[in-house]
């Protein structure tokens, strides 16, 4: 059954790739997005590779920030073992690059077919295959485990939506996810989603949520004192992560602020780098006074709106909010990681679709530490009221840093039970 099945997923991938990839191609040209060479998701053309260790392979920015947690673990646990680190987007490469410049080798993740990936296991010999999330490749795992190499998921996560969707066709799915010797789910009902998908018991464990474990970065904002000048009395709310469709939200919840006698300095951070160029075309139609980080300057007097569209500073802005906003929540895309302004103290607003996030935003949201709004008038009426009672917003804040403390730990237990898959290389 797992040839079958193996094949059947060959031969969709074989056929739809001809038509996929000029496809987006085409649409990339046309919004603007980058992706990664061709020829590099071919595994050609490869760096120089660590080989012998480990190979955790990460999606984009979210994963491949878990990515950093767990090689700082193992570099402090198992200093002398190797590691590669893969991610699939454009802007995951550039944060692993950026990250680990010097000290971990950083690829492409290759096309899930069997040339790609075999090049790629041929020049990297790993001991284990760590996947972030639920980035699951038949190919990577069939691959890996025919050269003996354990496979293992961590900060694994599968919601209500898609264990539905993976349920009716759990009978060509079953023999795929047979590779993974190891599943370590964030919570008790992620792992019970697995189980339920054919994974055996024996081989799920739950270690809970690595993205509780940030830490906060000290590493100064080179434009943090002309924000401040610029901002001047009014408070700072950031928006990041935020969607297509929730800028203008967004910009209508700080018209509709000032109207209620509470106007603030907005810092806004679009998530996908090629939309940059069309949200700062949208503040100027609306008339409002904006500078551009990436056009070198911090915020500048006179300004009402600082557009955040550089990768990498992000989490390290919210620390001047008095309230946040997390973006891919309003759209109906799943939300994004309202931990990043909680470690700071900062309350958070969200739109409903929380569901990449849910068991964080329960938490959070039960604390008193976030809010979920439906509209602009609803965020109207949240910000207003936190900005209205900085007392209010600083219980709030510290309800989500406590929430953070209360949680910490994953990391830790997920690099225990990935060493135990590595004889030999803890320290």
């Amino acid at each position: 059954m797992a040839g079958a099945s193996l094949w059947l997923y060959r031969a969709l991938l074989a056929g739809l790739l001809p038509l996929a990839l000029p496809a987006l191609a085409l649409r990339d040209r046309a919004v603007g997005k980058r992706r990664p060479p061709l020829a590099h998701r071919l595994a050609r053309d490869l760096p120089g590779l660590a080989r012998g260790g480990i190979w955790l392979h990460a999606v984009s920015v979210g994963e491949v920030e878990i990515a950093r947690r767990l090689v700082r673990e193992l570099a402090g646990r198992a200093s002398g073992l190797p590691l590669l680190v893969t991610a699939t987007t454009a802007t995951g490469l550039a944060l692993a690059r950026r990250s680990f410049e010097g000290t971990v080798s950083v690829a492409v993740c290759p096309l899930d077919l069997p040339g790609p990936v075999g090049r790629l296991l041929d020049a990297a010999r790993p001991r284990l295959l760590v996947v972030v999330e639920t980035e699951l490749w038949p190919e990577m795992l069939h691959q890996t485990a025919g050269r003996g190499i354990p496979a293992a998921l961590v900060n694994a996560r599968l919601s209500e939506r898609s264990f539905g969707r993976y349920r009716r066709v759990r009978p060509l799915l079953e023999p795929l996810l047979k590779p993974l010797r190891l599943v370590l789910a964030r919570s008790n009902a992620d792992a019970e989603r697995f189980a339920a998908l054919g994974v055996p018991a024996a081989a799920i464990r739950v270690a809970g949520n690595v993205k509780y474990d940030l830490e906060p970065n000290p590493e100064p904002l080179p434009w943090a004192a002309a924000l401040k000048a610029a901002a001047g009395d009014r408070p700072v709310v950031v928006a990041g992560s935020t969607m297509a469709g929730e800028e203008e939200v967004v910009l209508d919840a700080a018209a509709g602020a000032a109207r209620a006698g509470r106007p603030f300095y907005l810092v806004l951070a679009p998530r996908h780098p090629e939309r940059f160029d069309a949200v700062a075309e949208l503040i100027a139609r609306r008339g409002l006074p904006m500078s551009r980080r990436s056009a070198g300057d911090g915020p500048a007097a006179g300004t009402s709106v600082f557009l955040l569209d550089t990768i990498g500073e992000l989490a390290r802005a919210y620390r001047f909010a008095e309230a946040a906003f997390v973006g891919g929540s309003l759209a109906p895309t799943g939300g994004h990681n309202p931990l990043e302004p909680a470690l700071w103290g900062v309350p958070v607003l969200s739109g409903p679709h929380v569901h990449n996030f849910a068991e964080v935003y329960d938490e959070m949201t039960a604390a008193g530490a976030a809010v979920l709004v439906g509209d602009a008038d609803e965020l109207v009426e949240g910000l207003v009221g936190w900005l209205g009672n900085p007392r209010a917003a600083r219980v709030a804040g510290a309800a989500g840093r406590s929430v953070v403390e209360a949680n910490r730990g994953a990391t830790a237990r997920t690099v225990s039970a990935l060493l135990e898959l590595v004889p030999g290389a803890a320290q």
